[in-house]
Parts: structure tokens; C-alpha cells; sequence
């Protein structure tokens, strides 16, 4: 009996041993931790006590249906972003009904604000940006970055912000070049985005909230669901 407790007792020093070893080995690597953890209860701040009460305001004021309308338009705006980098991912078919979504969804859908592409045709948005591009090819994730008001990242979404914004209708980034842009200058693209940001933020109200309850600490409880989620989203 003495010896199968002593056997049982070393079969568990070793799991554990393995387990602790794995732990180690896959410990992140997190050079701004520092500047991160400041950063995340930057963003936690203006969430709660700016961005919150503005589109649980601007609900309160603007009817569901009208607000998903202005999420569709948004959505259908982000069309040559999706159709660029399902392209760039050699993903065609995607890129066919991304194609096939716009036409549809900016003539019957009446410029976006319906979408009889997905309730008519089964025809759903492949979302995809730089990032996942990058991914796509190879290209590792870096370290994490937490940005100003735009939360969890990494260096390798950071810079892909750049290529997309060139892209994106809403954004005067490559203005000169890209004569789609919907914002006559700098000012006037904040605007759009900072609508499409309250608008959005109102149709998820108690989310942010559900999710950081389960929190012990914030900030790798954030990074941690961030990488994974952007792991996924290059897998598909």
C-alpha cells in the first residue's frame, strides 16, 4: 500500500513538474507590461465614465432599429477593406460574396441600411483586415500593445492599422490618393469614426461589464482574450 502511494505521489510530482515546465515555457512575452497596465485603466476610465454614458444616452434617444440601420451602413462602408484582404489571403469565394454583399446590400438595402444580401441570399461578411493578413503569411503577432482608447493590440495589428486606414472610406488617411474617401479632412473623419464608435458601443451596452466581472486582474485578463481572439481569426 506504502509502495502504491509512493508511486501514485511520484506520478504526480512529475505531472506537476511537466505542467509547471509547459507553464514556463509558454510564459508571454510582455516587454510593455508596464506602460500596458497603466494604458488598460486609461481606456477602463474613458469606458466607464466618458464612452458609456454617451451611447447609453444616445440609445436612449435613437430607436434600436434606426441604430442597427447606422451599424449596417458602417458595415457596408468597410467593403473594400474586407474584399482587399480576403483577396490578399487568396480567400475568393469570400471575396465573391463580399463583392456580391456591396452591390446587393447598396441598391436593395437601400446604401446599407438593410442587409437583404445575408436575410435573402444567406450571403455572410467574411471580416478580415491587414492583420490577419500579416497572420495569414506567417508574420508572428510581437509583443502586446495596449492603444489609447482603442484597447488591446499587438505590434503586428498596430502597423497594420496603416495599410487599412489607406483603405477604409471613413478615414482621410490616403486621401490624396484614393478618391472614395468620405471625409473632406482630418476633422471630419474623427467625427465618423467617433459616431460609429457611440453607435456601435450602444447596441453592446452591459457587455464590456459582463466581461471584465470575471476579472482578477484586468489588464492579462484583456490581453489574454485579445491574442486568442486574433489567433482564431487567423486560423479561420
Amino acid at each position: 500500500m506504502q509502495t502504491n502511494n509512493t508511486a501514485e505521489e511520484s506520478d504526480f510530482d512529475d505531472e506537476f513538474d511537466n505542467e509547471f515546465a509547459s507553464e514556463e515555457k509558454e510564459e508571454l512575452f510582455d516587454p510593455l507590461s508596464g506602460y500596458n497596465r497603466v494604458m488598460t485603466s486609461v481606456n477602463d476610465f474613458m469606458y466607464i465614465y466618458a464612452l458609456n454614458p454617451v451611447a447609453k444616452g444616445y440609445a436612449y434617444v435613437i430607436p434600436k432599429p434606426v441604430r442597427v440601420g447606422i451599424s449596417n451602413v458602417f458595415d457596408n462602408l468597410m467593403f473594400p477593406m474586407r474584399f482587399t484582404n480576403n483577396l490578399l489571403q487568396l480567400k475568393f469565394q469570400n471575396a465573391g460574396e463580399e463583392l456580391g454583399r456591396f452591390v446587393v446590400n447598396s441598391t436593395v438595402g437601400i446604401a446599407g441600411i438593410f442587409d437583404p444580401a445575408k436575410s435573402q441570399l444567406g450571403w455572410e461578411e467574411h471580416d478580415e483586415d491587414f492583420g490577419q493578413t500579416l497572420g495569414f503569411y506567417g508574420v508572428g503577432s510581437g509583443f502586446h500593445i495596449v492603444l489609447p482608447l482603442l484597447g488591446p493590440s499587438n505590434l503586428r495589428d498596430m502597423i497594420s492599422i496603416v495599410p487599412d486606414a489607406y483603405i477604409d472610406p471613413i478615414s482621410y488617411t490616403g486621401a490624396s490618393d484614393i478618391g472614395y474617401k468620405i471625409p473632406n479632412n482630418s476633422l471630419e473623419a474623427m467625427g465618423l469614426s467617433a459616431g460609429k464608435i457611440v453607435n456601435k458601443t450602444s447596441l453592446r451596452l452591459g457587455q464590456y461589464e459582463n466581461i471584465k466581472k470575471d476579472a482578477l486582474d484586468l489588464y492579462p485578463f484583456l490581453r489574454d482574450i485579445y491574442e486568442q481572439k486574433r489567433k482564431k481569426e487567423i486560423e479561420e
